[in-house]
């Protein structure tokens, strides 16, 4: 039983049990910059919420439970809107 849960662990991204992703953006300048993101972001039924922290340019997403957004999505819609990922992080 322990080989089979390493086994789907290993199997399974790291990224699908993530329910918190900061987000690193380069580029934010004023509120119309978190104002856009948040837009870009609405369509996104994972998303239950998205905070934008200007000073730290720091985008927040928790998503609802059992959902996620992968990094590929993340990174389009933050360009689409106009602005750089810098970095991901999944807690």
């Amino acid at each position: 039983m322990k080989k089979l849960l390493l086994l789907l662990s290993l199997a399974l991204p790291l990224s699908s049990f993530a329910g918190v992703v900061s987000i690193k953006v380069s580029g934010m300048v004023c509120s119309m910059c978190a104002q856009g993101i948040q837009k870009k972001f609405s369509s996104e039924r994972s998303i239950r919420t998205l905070k934008v922290d200007m000073e730290k340019k720091l985008v927040t997403i928790e998503t609802h439970d059992g959902k996620n957004i992968g990094d590929e999505t993340i990174t389009k819609l933050i360009t689409e809107a106009g602005y750089n990922v810098a970095s991901i992080e999944r807690k």
